[in-house]
């Protein structure tokens, strides 16, 4: 299965969140790829404490291969390789958990159709190799969103699953942006379809996923005074409306993670040692990246595929 996973504004928690997806389903057995196709800023190897490869690495990248520059690109094998100490002992029956890096420095760039047959024949050839293949784009209607769209339209990946996760905070901005980055006259859907993809197929394969979003009856907020406390209530409530308004209600939403102090200051793993072990995460965090793990294979979830 190939998974998207997309937002039309930076700092959404894409990266760090599908990053710990894709760490919950090597956990639970499943082989896993990750793919740092965010050409401008590779920064994913970060999350996986893998510091030679933290703003991409100096050659053999994603954005090499897809130029035509080297045959396969570079492979970081994130149990061997992470400084993390977690990462080092995974669990026993964990699946494998590799990331392709990007290039440091790479750009963006505009992929014409050599790049495309590149895309495709890689997805392909990931996809016969691992059960999920995450790939990570870059934010807004990048090169990338747009190459990956011509590439899932070609014959040798029509029976390839693909599914999107669009990230947004829990805001109104990133609310409409998320909107507009999927349904809009650019969007994903409109980009699909002008590229040969059946649209309510692709409508079917894009899930959103709402990010940091705060609960008044967590302790965290414990501090609030009663009027902030109405404020955000009314807040929350009118941003439920917006969503549902906007196509991205409750029943298009594969999930939620809450605000979560640890990822304010560092992006990372949310590991269960962090949570049942050290507590400096919660298990709130923790339930919502299992559940999204979970939801992602399932196809109850999911609309027409």
């Amino acid at each position: 299965m190939l998974v998207f996973a997309a937002s039309d504004k930076g700092g959404t928690g894409r990266s760090v969140i599908s990053a710990n997806i894709a760490y919950r389903r090597a956990l639970a057995g499943d082989d896993v790829c990750y793919l740092d196709f965010d050409f401008g800023s590779p920064t994913a190897a970060a999350v996986f404490d893998l510091p030679q490869a933290v703003r991409g690495i100096s050659e053999g990248g994603l954005h090499s291969h897809l130029q035509g520059k080297l045959a396969e690109p570079v492979r970081l094998d994130i149990w061997a390789e992470s400084e993390h100490p977690v990462l080092r002992s995974p669990l026993v029956g964990s699946g494998a958990l590799v990331l392709l890096p990007g290039d440091r420095s790479g750009g963006e760039f505009a992929g014409g159709k050599d790049a495309v047959r590149r895309c495709a024949e890689l997805f392909v050839r990931l996809n016969g190799e691992f059960d999920l293949v995450v790939v990570d784009l870059s934010a807004g209607r990048s090169y990338a969103a747009d190459m990956v769209l011509e590439a899932t339209a070609q014959p040798e990946l029509s029976g390839v699953p693909s599914r999107w996760l669009i990230f947004h905070r829990w805001t109104r901005q990133h609310i409409v942006a998320a909107h507009g980055l999927v349904f809009g006259t650019r969007g994903i859907i409109a980009g699909g379809v002008v590229r040969g993809h059946d649209e309510d197929r692709l409508d079917g394969s894009i899930r959103f996923v709402r990010a940091a979003v705060p609960d008044p009856d967590l302790p965290l907020q414990s501090r609030m005074t009663p009027a902030q406390s109405v404020w955000m209530r009314t807040c929350d409530r009118d941003l439920g409306d917006l969503a549902a308004q906007l196509g991205l209600g409750f029943t298009r939403a594969l999930g939620s993670v809450p605000l979560e102090p640890v990822l304010q200051w560092r992006e990372q793993l949310i590991t269960d040692d962090d949570v049942l072990g050290g507590g400096i995460a919660t298990m709130e965090t923790r339930q919502a990246f299992m559940d999204l793990a979970d939801r992602l294979k399932d196809d109850a979830h999911w609309g027409r595929q």
